[in-house]
């Protein structure tokens, strides 16, 4: 008589990604420092990129990482940054809020700048290597704004959407060179900035900020709790493991329940 059994794991084989180099972009602070410390937990040397310095040389001494300080709505500090990375996550971004009439262009464009053409030219530059290789992961960081819309935020919104094309458009043509290429979808995360949202809306609208979490931002979401950073990084270390080695093009959502609206 057969029975199963249960693969048990070899505590002395090696870390998953072992060997493999990483980029974050965006790593000193909230999604990306949970993404950047899932990876090192996991054998990879982590290039960690945010314009923040301190934070991101804090960050990389502790993780054993690199530390690169880069503008990234800079072309040539992007363009500067290392091409050698096995893994890159786009998750750098920044947000504003105002009616398309009255957005301003410049803000506009600084958003696209470093949500759209700063991981165009980070792919770019890595590519090569991974083909090369033969072996890549291209994850990015997009958002439920990626695939649903929401007032007052065209910039936001118009750059999560140009990411998520940006990301199929890869995935079509890395297939072949054994990369992927597949978007991370959250709802709203609990980092610093979304924090500050609820501290300012819970005093603007006279509600408590359980209120305006449960009432406001996941009026939509049928789990009415934040999404923590570390859920995020668990869904991109999984992306880069010999478990979605088929999964490519595709857009993983984290909302929970947003889009099943």
């Amino acid at each position: 008589m057969q029975t199963s059994r249960t693969p048990q794991h070899d505590p002395l084989a090696p870390p998953a990604l072992a060997g493999r180099t990483a980029l974050v972009t965006g790593a000193a602070g909230g999604i990306g420092r949970a993404c950047a410390e899932a990876l090192a937990a996991a054998g990879a040397h982590v290039h960690v990129v945010d314009k923040a310095g301190d934070a991101a040389r804090s960050l990389a001494e502790r993780i054993g990482g690199t530390a690169w300080v880069a503008d990234l709505s800079v072309a040539e500090a992007v363009d500067a940054l290392p091409a050698d990375a096995d893994i890159v996550v786009n998750n750098a971004g920044l947000q504003h809020v105002a009616p398309v009439h009255e957005f301003p262009p410049d803000r506009f464009a600084l958003i696209h700048r470093v949500m759209v053409e700063a991981p165009f030219r980070i792919l770019r530059r890595t590519l090569p290597g991974m083909y090369e290789r033969g072996w890549g992961r291209v994850v990015n960081i997009s958002s439920v704004h990626g695939l649903r819309a929401s007032p007052y935020k065209s910039a936001y919104v118009s750059a999560k959407h140009a990411l998520e094309g940006l990301s199929k458009v890869v995935a079509l043509e890395a297939a072949p060179h054994g990369v992927t290429s597949n978007c991370v979808s959250p709802g709203y995360v609990r980092t610093p900035l979304v924090e500050n949202q609820i501290a300012d809306q819970a005093r603007s609208h006279g509600i408590s900020e359980q209120d305006v979490v449960g009432r406001v931002l996941l009026e939509r979401s049928a789990i009415k709790s934040l999404i923590e950073p570390d859920d995020v990084a668990g869904a991109v270390l999984w992306l880069c493991g010999p478990g979605a080695a088929h999964i490519t093009g595709s857009s993983v959502t984290m909302d929970g329940g947003w889009t099943a609206n």
